[in-house]
């Protein structure tokens, strides 16, 4: 199985998004390179960089309400990423290497999928990621187009940046 590779198709625009996605590949290509004796260590390494991953996109979404499947893919992901290495764990590499050839065509599908549509829903609202707050562009961080019209509904022009 080849190394996974970053490529134009990820980028989303969103720097520290597509920053976490490069690490994400860096991880991926220490787990896919991993003699037997190292596969679990950098399971792990790779499970704990997905957690804060998917945690920092959880709490972005909970911030502008943005539809919970996201989530719930990423609470799908994780639960067979820990089940894998469960079984890796006792001797069965064979699924571990299994996810090492299913992750990259997930990457590409979840970025090209839901984290675009994350990407342009934050980008259109004025939401920022560094921050973690909406950035003030004369409506009081929102815009008519947010998610329903229910994601500024909760802040005040105080909220604003």
């Amino acid at each position: 199985m080849p190394a996974m590779h970053w490529h134009a198709k990820l980028e989303l625009g969103l720097a520290k998004m597509d920053d976490t996605h490069r690490e994400f590949i860096e991880f991926y290509n220490a787990l896919q390179a991993a003699p037997a004796d190292a596969f679990i260590e950098r399971l792990d390494a790779l499970i704990e960089h997905t957690v804060a991953h998917f945690d920092q996109e959880n709490r972005w979404m909970e911030k502008v309400n943005f539809p919970g499947c996201h989530r719930a893919e990423h609470d799908r992901v994780l639960a067979v990423m820990r089940d894998v290495r469960d079984r890796a764990a006792k001797g069965d590499l064979f699924l571990g290497r299994r996810l090492v050839e299913e992750l990259p065509a997930w990457l590409d599908n979840h970025v090209n999928g839901m984290d675009a549509a994350l990407a342009f829903h934050l980008q259109t609202i004025g939401f920022d990621v560094h921050t973690e707050r909406f950035v003030d562009n004369g409506t009081g961080g929102c815009t008519t187009q947010s998610a329903g019209g229910c994601a500024c509904a909760t802040l005040g022009k105080d909220d604003a940046v």
